[in-house]
């Protein structure tokens, strides 16, 4: 596989979300990632389904969406950790591996002899990533986590969903597996950094990473809107805290996202719809002023724009430059031109389907063009080969 890290390879002993994700990161990035899998069960989300995907007679596999969606690129090895012989396994890999990723409980790999520390002693340039619900220290280290509960704990729930008082109010996770997805970004660029430390200092590193301080960092405008005014953030729906008009909207013939961003979009959404003198009333002319008299705004906004259907709104909001847009199913987000023109949507080579299809890496390089041509492997697929590689015989 091309790419920019294409001469790094990941010892990925993770499972389930967070791990996964930075290490198919890394794996579309160019890097041997090298997936330990628990013998003869794999990772947990091999059997969160349905859906499975299905072979070319139709019928359904092992493989689950969920474990498609995560760890594409990677080489899958059958090891049993608690097996003096698996361990040695992670020993030899370790030797010649440039990061491990793991998201165990805390004290599990110590137990198995697999800590940082052990390993560290085997390969002193190692990057070793530690990803777990709440960090490797703190009256909660040990507890199990789960990207649900931590939406809940890191205050994401308490800002997201409708109003209080509002149809359908209450507090509402986000759509995706978004902690999840966040640590595993953070985890990414974190071994990315501790690499480029290395290239300059010959060291590896230790890495700690909890979902809870994830999710706490991710409250970002949020969190700090809380600390500089004193004032508890809440749910508003689809409104925006800090900047309006941004909100869901009604037309004639459905809905309409609006994100208008600044004054002089104002001005040009005000005239699009044949209302200039709003931009002009003291109330609305600034976005402070618009989000302090938003009870007075919203409606009028609301009336105009039930006038008419999306797509004149769409048309005409486009030639003035406003930002908005529909709200697309996830079939019509892959059937948009644009995400078509980017190829965001590929298919690759697999065993048992003939092609998989996967939702790609939005990350483009000039000079190193990614390449998806590796699917998710199956469980095992490639334990006789990476045992051949380490000169060990795979009986």
């Amino acid at each position: 596989m091309a790419g920019p890290l294409s001469h790094i390879r990941i010892l990925d002993l993770s499972r389930i979300m967070a791990g996964p994700w930075a290490g198919q990161i890394l794996a579309d990035l160019g890097a041997d990632v090298i997936k330990v899998e628990r013998a003869g069960v794999g990772d947990d989300t091999r059997r969160w389904g349905p859906p499975f995907l299905k072979d070319t007679e139709g019928n359904e596999t092992k493989e689950s969406g969920y474990y498609l969606c995560v760890n594409r690129g990677k080489r899958s090895i059958e090891v049993d950790l608690a097996s003096n012989e698996g361990q040695n396994i992670i020993k030899e890999l370790a030797k010649t591996s440039d990061i491990v990723l793991e998201n165990f409980k805390v004290g599990t790999l110590e137990r198995y002899g697999l800590s940082a520390n052990d390993l560290k002693q085997i390969n002193p340039k190692l990057i070793y990533c530690s990803v777990t619900g709440f960090g490797q220290n703190g009256p909660q280290a040990k507890d199990v986590a789960y990207d649900f509960m931590i939406q809940a704990m890191g205050g994401l729930m308490s800002v997201t969903g409708a109003a209080d008082g509002s149809p359908g109010a209450g507090p509402q996770k986000v759509g995706i597996p978004i902690i999840d997805m966040m640590t595993g970004m953070y985890a990414a660029i974190s071994v990315l950094a501790a690499l480029a430390k290395r290239a300059e200092n010959g060291e590896g590193d230790v890495i700690d990473i909890g979902m809870l301080d994830v999710a706490t960092a991710m409250l970002a405008n949020q969190g700090m809107n809380y600390l500089v005014s004193g004032n508890v953030p809440s749910r508003k729906g689809n409104k925006h805290p800090n900047i309006q008009p941004q909100d869901v909207f009604e037309v004639k013939d459905g809905h309409i996202v609006l994100a208008v961003g600044n004054d002089e979009q104002f001005e040009r959404f005000s005239e699009a719809l044949n209302k200039p003198e709003w931009s002009q009333d003291v109330r609305f002319s600034t976005n402070k002023e618009r989000v302090n008299n938003l009870d007075v705004l919203h409606p009028l906004i609301c009336d105009e724009l039930k006038k008419q259907e999306l797509r004149y709104w769409l048309d005409s909001f486009n030639v003035a430059k406003v930002p908005c847009g529909p709200i697309n199913s996830v079939p019509m987000v892959l059937d948009e031109p644009q995400v078509k023109h980017r190829e965001m949507l590929q298919y690759i080579d697999h065993p048992l389907a003939g092609k998989v299809p996967q939702i790609v890496s939005p990350m483009k390089f000039t000079n190193s063009p990614l390449k998806f041509d590796k699917a998710p492997p199956q469980l095992g697929e490639n334990t006789s080969e990476i045992l051949a590689e380490l000169g060990i015989d795979g009986e």
